[in-house]
């Protein structure tokens, strides 16, 4: 799972850096998904070890940073979208792109990880 950790990092910071040049280069919030994804590649990194406590350590944390951008993503797009709304303007498209592919990302990688830890856990167990 270090891998696909390293993979869905390289991921995010491919859509922060589309989002940013793909707005100018003048909306720094663009990047986002790139910090979220570089924390997650480090992340990846750290987990590729041998020894098993220390992979388990690091993917849990990794997981929990994926929860964690998972659930930010979502509720910025939710808010970014009724805001707009409530206010009868347009929401900004490639903002609210950029978001939703964040969480659909976060939320694949997520389901990736609960699957692995549980198929660990019944390895364990047989």
């Amino acid at each position: 799972m270090a891998k696909v950790t390293i993979v869905f990092g390289v991921l995010l910071i491919i859509l922060g850096l589309v989002g940013f040049f793909g707005t100018g280069g003048i909306h720094y919030t663009a990047l986002i998904p790139a910090w979220w994804g570089l924390a997650l590649c480090l992340g990846g990194f750290l987990a590729i070890s041998p020894s098993e406590g220390r992979r388990k350590l690091f993917m849990h944390i990794n997981v929990t940073v994926g929860l964690l951008g998972l659930i930010g993503a979502a509720a910025e797009a939710v808010r970014g979208y009724v805001s707009a709304t409530a206010k009868a303007l347009e929401p900004d498209h490639i903002a609210l792109a950029a978001k939703l592919t964040m969480s659909g990302l976060l939320l694949i990688y997520v389901i990736l990880c609960v699957r692995s830890f549980i198929a660990a856990r019944r390895a364990r167990k047989a």
